[in-house]
């Protein structure tokens, strides 16, 4: 069925925009990225990764009203010593507007919440968007189970993670290759300019496992954010409600809560610049029969540049400077300290944790762009378990070299 309804799906997005097709433009980009990294004792022990992508795209009008992208991906990815080619179907869209205050957002399209750590990417489905004049109002439906398990980054529960991690085998391909099976919907309301000195969003998103285990894990959440720009200041507040409820051999009820506290700075520098600080808060599990739980996003936001940490039972504060030093030189540096909710979310509780503390992460990154066609950027960073208190280990280090090349 799965089979049936991807081939349908690759047809569809390739066959039915060609009637309306008036203009088209198109190119190919490759993406490489080359890191190395520390992965035991603090020695490198096949530490290699590699991804690199060639990125094809097309895009046309659909007439006076519409628009349709079309791009692809084919990825060499090396990572534990093992070449894995992987061909996906990236952001593929159909836009019609049919009324001036009403537009339609159709396939594989991209959707972030409006605090940014519940749900991010790509998704497959529709959205529909109206202007009221007192904001935008969005309706969307998604699936997710056509997606590569790796870019949707669904480790909800213990099922979604063992599909997240097992090695694709293209003798399993079916089984090995798609994400989660999930159904997100979201309706959402955006008023960006209120009395021009306050933006608002807000959402109700709901997400329901349509996976073939026995217990399924269903959640909706209440998301809002607010932002203040003050002169050369910007604050900005927000914060999600989570229910959740498991089925099947246990049933619960489970409540979760994150939030996230900014400020940024842009100074009256000749250079622009910007300081920002940022505090992001989730609940955690203090006891089984507490209602209170640790808080799951649908999809997996690292929290850290070398720390690969979901918001999950875990708290940050992060200090971060940016600035474009030049038309074609920025750099940006981050100091991100992590403070567990509770000791068990995060990779379960290793004999002798007692704190709280988990450690501070260094990173930065520099990119050189001397021209629109290339980009390469160099980060790393260390994150160093001995400035907490939670688990005692070697400093953990990272670096990796980008390069975006547009071929035409």
């Amino acid at each position: 069925m799965k089979k049936a309804f991807f081939s349908l799906l690759i047809i569809t997005l390739l066959v039915l925009p060609l009637p309306y097709i008036s203009a088209w433009d198109w190119g190919l980009l490759m993406d490489q990225t080359a890191g190395l990294e520390s992965v035991a004792g603090g020695e490198v022990i096949d530490g290699f990764s590699y991804i690199g992508t060639l990125i094809p795209w097309f895009s046309t009008p659909l007439r006076d009203a519409g628009s349709f992208y079309l791009s692809g991906g084919a990825s060499l990815e090396y990572d534990s010593g093992k070449p894995i080619f992987v061909p996906e179907l990236l952001r593929t869209e159909f836009n019609y507007r049919i009324r001036e205050y009403m537009e339609i957002s159709a396939g594989r399209i991209p959707y972030t919440d409006p605090v940014g750590f519940i749900a991010s990417g790509l998704f497959d489905g529709a959205r529909l968007s109206l202007d009221t004049g007192y904001g935008n109002v969005g309706v969307g439906f998604w699936y997710t189970g056509l997606l590569y398990k790796k870019n949707a980054q669904i480790t909800m529960t213990g099922n979604d993670m063992a599909i997240y991690t097992s090695t694709l085998d293209y003798t399993n391909f079916m089984d090995t290759y798609f994400s989660s099976r999930r159904l997100v919907a979201a309706i959402d309301w955006e008023y960006l300019d209120i009395k021009e000195w306050l933006s608002l969003k807000l959402a109700f998103i709901g997400q329901f496992d349509l996976n073939g285990q026995d217990e399924k894990y269903h959640s909706q959440y209440l998301a809002a954010k607010a932002s203040i720009p003050v002169r050369n200041f910007a604050f900005n507040i927000g914060g999600t409600l989570e229910f959740m409820e498991i089925t099947g051999i246990s049933q619960q009820f489970k409540i979760g809560l994150a939030g996230e506290l900014g400020a940024a700075w842009m100074p009256p520098s000749s250079i622009p610049d910007q300081l920002s600080l940022t505090a992001r808060f989730s609940s955690g599990t203090f006891n089984s029969g507490n209602t209170l739980a640790a808080f799951v996003p649908i999809t997996t936001e690292a929290q850290g540049d070398v720390l690969s940490a979901k918001l999950s039972g875990l708290s940050m504060i992060r200090l971060e400077y940016s600035a474009r030093l030049h038309d074609t030189f920025s750099i940006n540096v981050a100091s991100s300290y992590f403070i567990l909710s509770d000791l068990a979310t995060y990779k379960g509780p290793p004999p002798g944790r007692e704190g709280h503390f988990l450690g501070n992460e260094f990173s930065g990154r520099l990119t050189w762009s001397p021209f629109s066609d290339l980009r390469l950027s160099l980060g790393g960073g260390i994150f160093l378990p001995f400035m907490g208190n939670a688990d005692k280990g070697d400093p953990v280090w990272r670096i990796n070299l980008n390069a975006l090349v547009v071929i035409f």
